[in-house]
């Protein structure tokens, strides 16, 4: 099976204008990424609408594909690179440009959603949570799955609702799992689904995968315990800048 990860790469980002060039440990948040994901020898591209991204990425001798600017979703603009780029690959991975410190464990776990069942049209990864308060935080979405390991829904809200016990106690009762925004689809079931207008479920909860769910496709859930910081505003930028020098300073 032949995998490709691109990661799309806006520079207009509303809470983070220019994250993608943003310095983390002397190296823009893009190359960050980059070689996160590429040094698992998976074949690697940026996709972005802004020609300064593409100088970054070109600079640092990775691999870019230029999109249009009106996407309204980074799988959309997936979808279109991986068209551009005449990609022969089964799945593509869809890794989030702000993920500076995806792990290659998460990775492997994403990619044998599709080794090891044939049947995954689209995976994702989740991480169990680790307190009460994360799990009511409606910026964490939470998934919760079948017995086989696909996804029945993914919400804001804190799901289940656990019935007879004192909500401080539920994380003791359930094992909640946070979604982490990485997914990979089969070549023709990404095609698929950017074909699809949005839902009511997605309106509601502002939450991309619900339109896909709705629509009938299926959506593997892998699991990790490994936490990663993700760039959404300057403040992120400034945790990441402390955890990569206490890493230095363990060294």
């Amino acid at each position: 099976m032949k995998f490709i990860a691109i990661i799309p790469a806006r520079y207009a980002s509303t809470r983070f204008p220019g994250k993608p060039l943003a310095m983390l440990g002397g190296m823009p948040v893009i190359q960050r990424v980059y070689e996160q994901v590429s040094g698992m020898s998976i074949a690697t591209w940026v996709a972005t609408d802004d020609d300064r991204i593409r100088q970054a990425v070109e600079a640092f001798g990775g691999q870019c594909v230029m999109t249009r600017s009106d996407h309204k979703s980074g799988t959309d603009r997936i979808e279109e690179a991986a068209q551009r780029i005449g990609t022969d690959a089964d799945v593509v991975v869809n890794v989030q440009g702000d993920e500076p410190f995806i792990h290659p464990s998460q990775l492997h776990t994403l990619m044998h959603l599709f080794l090891d069942d044939p049947q995954t049209q689209i995976g994702t990864i989740g991480k169990p949570f680790e307190t009460m308060d994360a799990v009511e935080n409606p910026n964490s979405p939470k998934i919760v799955t079948d017995v086989n390991g696909y996804a029945l829904y993914f919400s804001r809200s804190v799901i289940p609702f656990v019935r007879g016990s004192e909500r401080s106690q539920w994380l003791a009762q359930f094992p909640f799992v946070k979604h982490l925004g990485i997914y990979a689809y089969r070549r023709e079931v990404l095609h698929a689904i950017t074909q699809l207008p949005q839902s009511p479920l997605e309106k509601a909860e502002s939450l991309e995968q619900l339109r896909w769910l709705q629509n009938g496709f299926r959506i593997k859930v892998g699991l990790t315990n490994v936490e990663t910081i993700g760039i959404d505003t300057p403040d992120d930028l400034q945790r990441a800048e402390a955890w990569l020098a206490s890493r230095h300073d363990a060294e």
